[in-house]
């Protein structure tokens, strides 16, 4: 331990400095482009600012079937360029990613093995390689993820996610969002001082799935309301808010597979005497083999039609032009469908070769509409979700509560440390001095640790910063205790300060270790409250071993030089 009280006070200025510099911008705020040693903020958690806390599930599986949907198309296409005679590909296990290949010669096997190789190997959504897993004897091959490829897969998926959010959050002008990975499927997201949480609810969860179909007008719009009502007078089920509309839409397809033409799929416009889905829908058959994806656009913006209505106008990026400039030119006359998330947006007549923008009409102008069009545009400019999200757990708290909270903690905090000071000053006197310094010194060290870390305070973690202060002196209390013991000896006052400092320090270090590995614990298995809570008490322990031990002994021995001290 160092002896020289001089490089003491050095030590300790030097750390109430730091720590006044990590503090200053909780009360002081700089301007851009002011220089200072940090800028961070004390980060407040929902609890205490109010917000929005979601736990959403992310369904990878959906995602991995639609991914071997069009690996499909891509690698018959694939194969045929090279001249491989292939009789067909099907999904084997599509939750898997296994494609079984037919091919119509056994000597294709090992072209096509080459193929698989060279052309997927680490392209596939979220790093994942596909492999051939096997050769069966009739000409085919069985392509697709071992175990370990799967479980990346599914792991590039969920962070795919909590970037998209990420960057959806970022415009919706949401500050400090807390988005995390658990486990392989589920995300967790924490909105600090959010007010509306419905709709951010709804931008998270929006798929923003944009794709650009052919419309198939060979059976009229009559039959297929008729199929429509038909299937659900027959299987007892319609779109409400019990069955929302992915799941809706997904469900008529799969009951309808044998009435719908191959390579179609029926998706529903809006009518236009409606406000919802749900009030009135019109059926529409699209091509699934021919068309584009949302991977093609640039940016996206609100605009106004001739009328003045909003509209989301998109702009093609430089690789989707030709493939928009081919799908417009081949189709002039013919109606595009325009789909967002299985919903029909707009379905207008091509009229000349489009490359490089087009434009979703709103409807009618109002509010509502407009804002959903900013939405709209949003999630389109932030990219798809790689998966549909549902709901696992949210939960809402008010501001007003929130406030609340902290104020009651701030009295509580206040409360307990003027009894805390009492104590020590009617007890231990001059010693009782000392130790709350070295209080009032552990507190702003310990809020500055706080904002270096970036750590969000909780109401947990007021309770955390509440104990510390109770725990605080109790070093103190041990090593008072133990100088006092080595001045019944008859020790001089300078020496019984040394010795009891020295002799309580194992005693002071022994509690405090095996309290921070309780601390390290719940860190890293609790979640929310608990480890926010975990994170202010193994601070707090830092920070009070310091002051305890370092700072009281510092200033105590400049007490007994500066004003003579004999006795305590």
């Amino acid at each position: 331990m160092i002896e020289n009280n001089k490089i003491r006070w050095v030590i300790v200025l030097f750390s109430l400095a730091l720590a006044g510099a990590w503090m200053l911008p909780n009360f002081y705020s700089f301007k851009e482009n002011q220089w200072w040693v940090s800028k961070e903020k004390l980060i407040y958690g929902l609890d205490i600012q109010g917000g929005l806390h979601l736990v959403m599930g992310v369904k990878t599986d959906e995602a991995i079937q639609d991914k071997v949907k069009s690996l499909i198309a891509d690698l018959k296409d694939q194969l045929e360029k090279s001249e491989i005679a292939v009789n067909d590909i099907t999904a084997l296990k599509e939750k898997t990613g296994q494609i079984k290949v037919s091919l119509s010669k056994e000597e294709d096997k090992e072209k096509a093995e080459k193929i698989i190789k060279e052309e997927y190997t680490g392209s596939i959504l979220g790093g994942a390689r596909l492999r051939v897993l096997s050769g069966l004897e009739d000409h085919s091959l069985v392509v697709g993820y071992n175990e370990v490829e799967l479980i990346r897969l599914r792991k590039g998926i969920a962070n795919q996610v909590v970037e998209v959010i990420r960057r959806r959050i970022d415009e919706f002008g949401v500050s400090e969002p807390v988005i995390t990975v658990q486990g392989e499927d589920r995300v967790l997201v924490q909105l600090p001082g959010v007010e509306d949480s419905a709709r951010a609810r709804d931008i998270i969860q929006r798929t923003a799935k944009l794709e650009f179909r052919l419309v198939n007008q060979e059976i009229p719009t009559e039959r297929l309301m008729e199929w429509v009502q038909s299937i659900e007078a027959e299987k007892g089920y319609s779109l409400n808010p019990q069955l929302p509309y992915p799941e809706y839409v997904k469900k008529i397809n799969e009951d309808l597979k044998d009435k719908i033409p191959a390579n179609h799929i029926l998706v529903f416009q809006r009518a236009e005497s409606s406000n919802s889905l749900q009030a009135g829908k019109i059926p529409v058959l699209v091509r699934t083999d021919s068309g584009a994806g949302g991977d093609i656009l640039q940016t996206a913006f609100v605009g106004v039609d001739e009328f003045n209505n909003p509209e989301v106008i998109f702009h093609i990026n430089v690789s989707g032009r030709k493939i928009f400039s081919e799908l417009t030119g081949n189709n002039i006359k013919k109606p595009l469908a325009i789909i967002l998330d299985k919903e029909l947006k707009s379905m207008p007549i091509i009229q000349s070769r489009i490359s490089d923008r087009g434009s979703i009409s709103m409807g009618r102008g109002s509010q509502d509409i407009r804002k959903e069009a900013e939405d709209i545009a949003m999630v389109l400019r932030a990219g798809a979700l790689p998966a549909r999200l549902v709901k696992m757990e949210e939960r809402t708290v008010g501001p007003t509560l929130g406030r609340d909270s902290i104020e009651k903690g701030k009295k509580a905090g206040l409360f307990a440390g003027i009894l805390v000071i009492i104590f020590m000053l009617l007890y231990y006197r001059t010693l009782g001095v000392v130790a709350n310094i070295a209080l009032c010194m552990n507190i702003l060290c310990l809020l500055a640790l706080l904002t270096s870390l970036g750590a969000t305070l909780t109401l947990p973690g007021v309770a955390g910063i509440i104990l510390t202060i109770g725990m605080a002196v109790d070093a103190n209390v041990i090593i008072y205790e133990r100088l006092k013991e080595e001045l019944k000896k008859g020790s001089a006052l300078i020496l019984a300060v040394r010795d009891g400092y020295r002799y309580a320090l194992s005693a002071i270090l022994d509690a405090n270790i095996t309290t921070a590995i309780v601390c390290i614990v719940l860190m890293s298995f609790g979640t929310g409250p608990i480890r926010g809570f975990a994170v202010t008490l193994f601070c707090g322990i830092v920070t009070s071993v310091f002051t305890s031990v370092f700072v009281s002994r510092t200033i105590l021995n400049t007490f007994i030089r500066w004003f003579h001290l004999k006795s305590l």
